[in-house]
């Protein structure tokens, strides 16, 4: 089988093809007591969070087409279908994690295949009506679960283990879908999860990224944050797997506060057009508690204060920055924690933000964007007043009572496996 395109060299191409995941079932069994151990906040109203996704994805589809707008769990469903013996490598490491009964492991294996899927990402066997472990919440946030430099795939590795199946599943996608098994053979697979070739220090430091901490910025420039969710001990055996592949030429470790506030560096600053960044100023352009370094490919290594500076010295002298709230308090606190700087791109100049950030709002419509809501924008391409190819220059504003809720914006929520190169 010939290698299917996989193609992301900058964060502002225009998309192609993208991966996300529907708000499932298993997020309206999380409660109060076990939010904090699944990584949410909060607890939320599935029913609306789902509508609101729902909402997401028609704009993807209406920008890429239906048919490029990939949904984790029809992917997990297909690769099970395709390859038997990695299905039973998976529910066998899933055994194993979950420390399920051998009666369990019978059950899993009795299931058909769509039955199988939901259950192992909800962790709810429907026919059986029994509860086999906890629900996978975060995989709405596929950022998370790979991330595409150039023509190879970085499969992540999770800080938390509340994510660890997400990462099984992953995996299988990126094995045994046919659209990506090909990837593994031409050795355009880099996984974080080989203990071989990623094992934890003689002085127990871990190897920990998360997809939020990784953005593809120009094709020889990976960007890595250093945060609560990713170690810096990773990061340097990335840079040299990275290096050895010729895959970039620059690797940027961007060390960012430890904090759940800002547990990836998307939470603090995205790109959404060739000479505009969103940010978080206190951190991204005062650099209160951040540096960036640049470690190259023949060794050296350039450090900078400030990611500004890193971006006007390095990558753009004109690049912008628009501030979430302003870069006014207590504006822009608020909405840095609801996702004001964590954008998805779907092609220079047009991204997606929630529509709760309305101090954010203003500074895009003050830095010459025009806003629109996503409900908006969906009924007007239904009549015909909006062609999606010729929008420009536009923040379209997502509704997020519910989404907000869970901690990441459409930053979070898309894995780009493919755009167009700049």
């Amino acid at each position: 089988m010939s290698v299917r395109k996989v193609e992301v060299n900058s964060e502002i191409g225009q998309l192609l093809r993208v991966i996300t995941h529907r708000p499932d079932e298993g997020i309206g069994r999380i409660s109060p007591k076990h939010a904090e151990e699944l990584l949410f906040d909060d607890i939320v109203y599935l029913p609306k969070m789902q509508e609101e996704h729902d909402v997401f994805t028609q704009v993807l589809q209406s920008f890429l087409g239906k048919e490029n707008v990939l949904e984790v769990e029809q992917l997990v469903y297909e690769a099970l279908e395709h390859n038997k013996e990695k299905k039973e490598t998976l529910l066998d490491k899933v055994t194993i994690y979950e420390e399920l009964p051998k009666r369990d492991r019978a059950l899993l294996g009795q299931l058909n295949n769509k039955e199988l899927t939901q259950t192992l990402i909800t962790g709810y066997c429907e026919s059986k009506d029994v509860i086999l472990f906890d629900p996978i919440p975060n995989f709405i946030f596929t950022r998370d679960i790979a991330v595409t430099v150039n023509d190879h795939v970085i499969i992540t590795k999770a800080a938390k283990e509340a994510r660890y199946r997400e990462n099984l599943l992953t995996r299988l996608i990126f094995w045994a879908h046919p659209y990506f098994e090909a990837l593994h053979e031409a050795g355009q697979v880099i996984n974080l999860n080989d203990i071989d070739q990623f094992p934890p220090s003689k002085f127990g430091e871990q190897v920990s990224i998360e997809g939020g901490d990784m953005m593809t910025a120009h094709p020889d420039y990976i960007l890595v944050g250093s945060s609560e969710r990713t170690t810096s001990y990773a990061i340097d055996l990335l840079k040299n797997a990275l290096f050895e592949k010729g895959v970039v030429k620059n690797v940027v470790q961007v060390n960012i506060p430890s904090a759940r506030s800002c547990m990836h560096i998307d939470t603090l600053f995205t790109q959404v057009d060739v000479n505009d960044v969103v940010a978080y100023k206190p951190y991204i352009v005062d650099g209160n508690g951040s540096n960036v370094i640049v470690h190259r490919i023949d060794g050296s290594a350039k450090v900078y204060p400030s990611v500004k500076e890193f971006y006007l010295n390095e990558l753009n002298s004109n690049m912008r920055f628009i501030l979430s709230g302003k870069g006014e308090s207590p504006y822009q606190e608020r909405e840095q924690w609801t996702d004001g700087c964590n954008l998805v791109a779907l092609k220079p100049g047009v991204a997606i933000t929630y529509d709760r950030n309305i101090v954010t709002s203003q500074a895009f419509k003050e830095a010459g964007y025009n806003t629109i809501h996503a409900v908006d924008f969906l009924e007007q391409v239904k009549s015909g007043k909006i062609d999606p190819k010729k929008v420009e220059k536009t923040i379209i504003n997502l509704p997020s009572g519910e989404l907000s809720r869970a901690r990441g914006g459409s930053h979070c929520m898309t894995c780009p496996i493919e755009r167009v190169s700049i």
